[in-house]
């Protein structure tokens, strides 16, 4: 498995995104997935507080036993946890509680990476950055970042912990995929380019339309079955997927190939956390690392994409 820089780690360029975990999988499925990402050569776990309702940590540190310290988590605070009434923000006093209850879930002295997951407009930014300054300090947690952060509000981040002297964001991971391209129109990549800051993909493979298994007409499966993500079954989407899956036959790779291997091609982007229910899409995911698309390639895909 290839590798590449975030922050202070050297992770997998193709990691796992573990929502899945106390979601769609139970505490033995996903022992038996972590196990084959580890198998796999995956070493960056991604998590938060309230994935999984709320047991994707617990569910993940359990399965890492062990092989915790051969690996990089990064976790995520600010989103309501099932379960924990009035849980939510990035105030100082909920910060400290959510990582204390992040480290017992996750069965480790610290969290490699830490995000704040969206913005909260009830707490200033400088008082949640010097909180997340303070657990450095303590060693609770290595590296700082930031989730669903605009180009103006990462700027603001960047810029509040610069003048503080606070240990420095790392990221910004935000919806961005071969389906959704905002952040390269609306300010973000450009931002986190000039500021020197990953760009973290979530949704690599629109949950799961990328992967070419959810057709025109048919009753979607998994995750796209949820009310939630039914404005990914667009027929522009489907027009998109289908040319997708031409172009990736003509190359003679997988559409799962062509979707991850077409962002870690982004100067930005250090590693694609993309979830898996299964083996066999672990594997199916970290192939795209073995396809390097070409300047041809590129051009044939950014015209295909109009």
């Amino acid at each position: 498995m290839k590798t590449a820089r975030l922050g202070s780690f050297d992770v997998s360029v193709i990691g796992l995104g573990c929502n899945n975990l106390g979601r769609a999988l139970d505490r033995s499925q996903s022992e038996v997935v972590v196990n084959a990402a580890l198998d796999a050569g995956i070493t960056y776990f991604d998590t938060a507080s309230n994935y999984g309702e709320g047991q994707s940590e617990s569910f993940l540190g359990g399965a890492l036993g062990s092989r915790r310290d051969d690996v990089v988590i990064s976790t995520k605070f600010g989103m309501p946890v099932p379960g924990w009434e009035n849980s939510g923000g990035a105030s100082p006093g909920y910060l400290r509680q959510a990582v204390e209850r992040s480290l017992r879930e996750l069965g480790t002295e610290h969290i490699d990476l830490l995000m704040i997951h969206f913005p909260d407009p009830k707490t200033p930014i400088g008082d949640t950055l010097l909180a997340m300054n303070e657990l450095v300090e303590a060693g609770k947690v290595r590296e700082v970042g930031c989730s669903n952060f605009n180009a103006d509000q990462l700027r603001d981040a960047v810029t509040v912990s610069s003048d503080l002297g606070l240990t420095p964001i790392v990221c910004d991971q935000v919806h961005y995929s071969l389906m959704h391209r905002d952040p390269e129109s609306d300010g973000t990549m450009e931002t986190c380019h000039g500021l020197g800051i990953a760009l973290l993909p979530y949704y690599p493979l629109g949950s799961g339309l990328l992967t070419g298994k959810a057709r025109r007409g048919e009753t979607p499966t998994g995750r796209l079955a949820s009310k939630r993500y039914k404005d990914f079954l667009s027929d522009e989407n489907f027009d998109l997927v289908e040319s997708i899956e031409t172009y990736a036959s003509e190359r003679g790779v997988s559409m799962v190939q062509v979707a991850l291997g077409w962002l870690l091609s982004r100067e930005d982007v250090p590693t694609v956390t993309a979830g898996a229910t299964k083996p066999s899409q672990i594997e199916s995911n970290v192939t795209a690392a073995d396809w390097t698309p070409t300047a041809e390639d590129l051009e044939a895909l950014e015209e295909l994409l109009g």
